[in-house]
């Protein structure tokens, strides 16, 4: 047998856990027949069969689970590569992909041209996410999460603690600002799929009911409160930088989150990550006072 193509092996790995030819074939970015055919030819290059043809999807053989452990050591170490080869470079200059929620990501977008400042040669792409970006196959070089995911090879570095509280747009009405007094008010809240985002558990118990209105992004939900749909728990960096709203007592000392950095170990050294890891780190450090609900600034 004579050795076998790399890009044959990506195909057949993409189609073992695709389990189709179509949701293989659109995660390449081929046509249905592309992936058939490489796949043939590959388990003809090979001598044996490497699916099962079942009536819904292919399913491995034992001759696939064993050619499947050793395509995926071999993505594995292309990926490390890739990682190892970015950093041999010693500019400061190139693209850096920065995944954050929403909330998040617009606190850094408010920051873009201070950020472009200080580093003239990067290229910045910021993406919203909730999910845990691969940063080991480079689907993101830096992310910022409210939670550190066990994960080997990842380094972490704590940015900064975000202090919560309820508002309330300027123009509503509140007679009292208790919070037993505040439960009849109509709220604005997470959906059941987001009912892990801060201040949710809290807001659900004090109220003992669903929010009358529930969203899944904090962009939607800050935007609902400003036209006066009613109370909602934002991040006071969110809250307090908007003219248009008012905070609804102190900070809420039972909700609260760290916001940590997170970058492979791989990539860390490399400059342009280290350069906007530094600016990154030093940006939250000059308004932690902000994030942590303790100032009131006219601009983050």
């Amino acid at each position: 047998m004579t050795d076998a193509n790399w890009d044959d092996l990506r195909v057949f790995l993409t189609l073992a856990r695709e389990g189709t030819l179509t949701t293989a074939a659109k995660s390449l970015g081929v046509s249905h027949p592309t992936v058939a055919r490489r796949v043939q030819a590959l388990e003809k290059q090979i001598g044996a069969r490497l699916f099962e043809r079942l009536p819904d999807r292919f399913a491995p053989t034992s001759a696939g689970e064993q050619l499947l452990a050793d395509t995926e050591a071999m993505e594995k170490a292309a990926h490390s590569i890739h990682r190892r080869s970015a950093g041999l470079s010693d500019t400061v200059s190139g693209v850096v992909r920065l995944s954050a929620g929403e909330a998040m990501a617009v606190l850094v977008a408010r920051h873009l041209p201070l950020l472009r400042a200080r580093l003239q040669q990067i290229e910045f792409e910021v993406v919203t996410s909730h999910t845990l970006a691969n940063l080991s196959r480079r689907e993101a070089d830096l992310l910022i999460r409210d939670q550190v995911p066990e994960l080997a090879g990842i380094v972490t570095r704590k940015l900064c603690h975000v202090a919560y509280a309820i508002y309330a747009a300027r123009k509503l009405a509140l007679k009292h600002t208790s919070v037993p007094a505040l439960v009849d008010q109509p709220w604005i809240g997470f959906d059941d799929d987001h009912s892990y985002m801060p201040g949710q558990p809290w807001l659900q118990e004090q109220l003992g009911r669903r929010p009358e209105i529930r969203v899944n992004n904090w962009l939607v939900l800050h935007e609902a409160v400003r036209v006066g749909s009613g109370l909602a728990v934002l991040p006071c960096y969110l809250g307090d930088q908007d003219p248009a709203l008012r905070r609804v007592g102190g900070v809420l000392a039972e909700v609260s989150n760290e916001q940590w950095l997170l970058v492979h170990r791989d990539l860390r050294a490399l400059p342009r990550v280290r350069a906007v890891m530094d600016a990154l780190v030093d940006l939250f450090q000059r308004h932690r006072s902000l994030l942590e609900g303790r100032g009131r600034q006219t601009a983050l």
